[in-house]
């Protein structure tokens, strides 16, 4: 799987593929049966009965390979390597305080920049495309004083994790009797 493209087949997967449904017709045109062409091309009788479904509905041209799957991307080659540039220089490049990109941020400038626009998800997918992955911050409060979590830790939760009582509870079934 190629990760910047989102998973999927490359051109020559696609022929390959294309491939095996033209022989399909073939022997669909030669008579065989549905499950005679799916053992000998390796596939499902369904996939066969299919092929031998669109064969009959518009020819060979219903077998011929559509393309990569998915939308478009709204964005020219030229606007997506523009993007990662943004995206490289950082939020504070673009006038955010912080150093966080989050996705209405980079939809928002996408929509300056471009003049397209992006749902969040949208943008979800295009930063998929170029190979960026999403992360999640982890949420501390800014008061956060990490000796005296440190110290808690150390020093007042094992008191508290060593009250628990020193007896097994006991255990009404016949089956199961109790622990001491």
């Amino acid at each position: 799987m190629r990760y910047p493209d989102g998973g999927g087949l490359t051109a020559a997967d696609r022929a390959r593929r294309e491939q095996v449904r033209l022989a399909a017709a073939e022997m669909i045109e030669a008579g065989a049966s549905d499950g005679e062409v799916a053992r000998r091309l390796r596939v499902s009788r369904m996939s066969a009965n299919r092929w031998r479904r669109a064969l009959a509905a518009g020819g060979r041209e219903a077998l011929a390979s559509k393309g990569a799957g998915g939308a478009k991307c709204k964005l020219t080659e030229a606007q997506v390597a523009e993007l990662e540039a943004v995206l490289d220089a950082g939020p504070a490049a673009c006038g955010y305080e912080d150093q966080c990109w989050t996705l209405a941020r980079i939809a928002d400038q996408v929509w300056r920049r471009f003049r397209v626009e992006y749902t969040l998800g949208g943008v979800h997918v295009l930063l998929h495309r170029i190979g960026w992955s999403v992360q999640v911050p982890a949420r501390r409060a800014a008061e956060r004083d990490e000796a005296a979590v440190a110290a808690w830790k150390q020093e007042t939760w094992p008191v508290i994790k060593g009250r628990l009582s020193s007896r097994a509870p006991g255990w009404s079934s016949r089956t199961s009797p109790g622990r001491v």
